[in-house]
């Protein structure tokens, strides 16, 4: 299945702060909105997903997105990820990586694919929570380079 989502280092942000998961959600629609990739209404759908169906998908790990009715605003698939070394309380469930999705179809299927290969392997999960550059993050998110 091709993809033509591509992570790259914008959209990635290290060691960032946040009170509690709505300001995780704001700062995942913020630099999805400063990426170009959604108007800033989407941050409102982010918000409206969330309260309907939490994104805590396991191993400090939520994929904040907007509702169906928010793909209207999104302007071209993107993801944003962003890291919480310290952990943000997530209903219960403490995040240590948000990775913030706005997409208009199915291109960002390829990335979740590759993001269930590290959340089933605890390994690379503990790789993505620790992440220390950029390229760390996209190494274990970006298409699968083995060989």
């Amino acid at each position: 299945m091709p993809t033509d989502l591509v992570l790259t280092a914008d959209a990635v942000r290290l060691g960032r702060v946040a009170a509690d998961r709505a300001a995780a959600i704001d700062q995942c629609g913020a630099l999805l909105v400063e990426l170009g990739a959604v108007e800033p209404g989407y941050v409102t759908a982010m918000h409206e997903r969330e309260a309907s169906v939490p994104t805590f998908v396991g191993e400090g790990v939520a994929i904040p997105h907007g509702t169906d009715a928010g793909r209207a605003l999104v302007k071209e698939t993107a993801l944003a990820v962003v890291q919480f070394p310290d952990g943000v309380d997530w209903d219960g469930s403490t995040v240590y990586v948000a990775i913030g999705i706005a997409a208009s179809g199915e291109e960002h299927l390829g990335v979740l694919s590759s993001l269930a290969g590290v959340l089933t392997d605890p390994e690379k999960a503990a790789r993505l929570r620790s992440a220390a550059t950029p390229a760390d993050v996209i190494d274990l998110l970006g298409p699968d380079r083995s060989g």
